[in-house]
């Protein structure tokens, strides 16, 4: 893959590839030349930006009113030497690890640095599992399975309920802030002194379990994955060679994504640790309400790559338009954009990128790519300047990626240095997750963008799991016809499940937008009808044109399965648990759109 031309082409890579094709139609895809050196443990890399710039802020958060607390890389080191000593007095290590209730924080911050300091694994999970979930099932099965030593909730009453459904199963319970009961204040491990830590960092290695993290479970229950520190460290030095200017300078980000979630507990966080960089967190949400306050962080830090969900770029850009000297501030030092976790309206894409060619004079790289929670996750990248949205890009030096064919499909398989060696206590599903040659199973689909040049990269065809047969036995790939759909809604319609198994046309079960929840009932489904006509006029093919919609009242449960944490739909349990709605779709009726 080149770069464009109006791109620094030595801020990211030029791959060449080594490609089979077999007679089955098996694809195997891998960059020449071998993964980079690096460090074998995360704590290596904490040694060294401590030892080279221990002045240098690692992490800051904005406190009430307008300045930042910070945390150098020097005291960094310091705390997470102190309080892993004293979670290690507590009794934790390899096979009791700390669980994590509360969002970012930097007290969540100096905790896991801790923990990987002295080789103690950590769990931060869902806050949603704590606060938003009403039976607390989730959170009860996790303790269960990893039986930690301690738990960290950032506000002890927030998180009261959540710790009494678990306190039978853990020992110790820390707070920061409004302690309950019998907890241990976060600020009594920074009391005493390091004690044993030096011989506990002496002992790690790569194999060196770092944390387990929750996958998601959109297509079925969440997973204990194992992340340690030779698959984190491998995915960094992918990450490097790919997005060659982090060499250049200290990467500069804020995000408000959460540790949870490995795209920010994994690669953004290890991005800056193991770059020297600076991590501001964003106590804002792309949310109404909340996003203001993100707004007042851009204004403040100018990054020099930034994260963001669809959703979040649809509500910047409208602030990017609408002033100037904000957009100046957010592209003084960027060098890429980057958005992930769903697909991108193009009418966005298209807004963004001349929002960039106007305030730098030159197209600033608008990029997404394709991992999961047990590739650390990065895997697939695209450096190329494209016009449209949606390409994942090629795989990462290091990574071996298999493409097999799946009815009229390819389906996605990797192996690599990067990939975790399973799920913790499930040895069932860890067997089940690799195929005969050791790779990993993604349950993605891909679609080249070229079918005669594999490396002009590849589009995200569906979840395999998702999909189902029309009557006329022809394949849909649900997540491309959802993409498509709520793309041409314009903004009327948040998300959408693709319905129609044994059907002889697709349907839709539609969530609403914020913007579609203001208008009155008839301006709304006037509106509706209008889009919904033109949204099926454009789409071609019974397999990819949606003909009947109805909007989904009510809002998908977590504790039903049917959103994960991250928001995300899990499309198989919605169709399940509205099989009625689905009936009446099919039935007709006065609130149905038809095309």
């Amino acid at each position: 893959m080149t770069t464009d031309s109006t791109l620094d082409e030595s801020d990211f890579w030029n791959p060449e590839f080594d490609i089979e094709r077999r007679a089955d139609g098996t694809i195997y895809m891998r960059q020449k030349g071998e993964l980079p050196d690096h460090l074998p443990t995360l704590a290596g890399y904490l040694d060294k930006w401590a030892d080279a710039a221990p002045d240098r802020t690692w992490i800051a958060r904005r406190e009430t009113g307008d300045g930042w607390r910070r945390i150098s890389y020097g005291d960094a080191r310091a705390q997470a030497c102190v309080i892993g000593a004293a979670l290690l007095r507590l009794g934790l290590g390899p096979d009791r690890p700390l669980l994590i209730l509360s969002e970012n924080s930097l007290e969540h911050a100096l905790l896991g640095l801790a923990c990987l300091y002295v080789g103690i694994p950590f769990a931060p999970v869902s806050p949603a599992y704590s606060l938003v979930s009403k039976d607390h099932a989730k959170l009860l099965d996790i303790a269960r399975l990893l039986r930690p030593g301690a738990v960290f909730a950032d506000d002890g009453a927030a998180f009261a309920d959540a710790w009494a459904s678990i306190a039978s199963d853990v020992r110790h319970l820390i707070n920061a802030r409004n302690p309950v009961e019998a907890a241990i204040d976060f600020e009594l491990l920074l009391s005493e002194d390091s004690g044993n830590a030096a011989a506990a960092r002496a002992g790690l290695t790569s194999e060196t379990v770092v944390k387990y993290l929750f996958t998601s479970g959109s297509t079925g229950s969440p997973k204990a994955v194992i992340n340690t520190n030779g698959m984190i460290c491998a995915m960094q030095a992918m990450v490097r060679d790919c997005y060659r200017f982090l060499d250049k300078s200290p990467p500069v980000v804020l995000d408000w994504a959460p540790w949870s979630h490995t795209a920010a507990g994994n690669k953004v966080a290890y991005l800056v640790l193991t770059n020297g960089g600076t991590y501001y967190i964003d106590d804002g949400r792309p949310v109404p309400g909340k996003f203001d306050e993100s707004l007042r962080n851009l204004r403040d830090v100018a990054c020099t790559w930034y994260f963001n969900v669809p959703v979040g770029w649809d509500m910047l850009v409208e602030a990017l338009e609408n002033e100037p000297e904000l957009a100046r501030t957010f592209f003084s030092r960027l060098v890429m954009m980057f958005y992930a976790g769903a697909g991108m309206a193009q009418h966005t894409w298209d807004r963004l990128r001349a929002i960039g060619r106007a305030a730098t004079g030159r197209d600033v790289l608008l990029a997404t790519s394709l991992g999961a929670t047990e590739t650390a996750p990065f895997a697939l990248a695209c450096t190329e300047v494209q016009e449209r949205s949606g390409n994942v890009g090629v795989p990462s030096r290091g990574l071996d990626m298999k493409l097999v064919p799946n009815g009229d499909r390819l389906e996605l398989r990797l192996r690599g240095p990067s990939i975790t060696p399973g799920y913790f206590g499930d040895p069932a599903r860890t067997a089940e997750a690799f195929d005969e040659e050791g790779f990993y199973l993604m349950g993605d689909a891909l679609r080249p963008a070229d079918p005669d040049d594999l490396t002009r990269g590849f589009f995200f065809d569906g979840r395999l799991a998702e999909n189902f047969k029309l009557a006329s036995g022809t394949w849909v790939a649900v997540g491309a016809v959802r993409a498509a759909l709520v793309d041409s809604m314009d903004g009327l319609v948040r998300d959408a499940v693709i319905v129609g198994e044994d059907k002889s046309e697709l349907g839709a079960l539609l969530i609403l937008s914020e913007e579609a929840e203001r208008m009155d009932e008839h301006t709304r489904m006037s509106a509706l009808r209008d889009r919904f006509a033109t949204a099926a006029r454009v789409a071609t093919g019974s397999a990819s044109r949606v003909r009947r919609a109805i909007v989904l009242r009510g809002s998908p449960s977590l504790d039903r399965g049917e959103v994960t944490e991250k928001g995300s739909l899990n499309q198989l349990t919605m169709r399940t648990n509205n099989a009625a709605l689905i009936d009446s779709l099919y039935s007709g009726g006065d609130s149905i759109l038809t095309a």
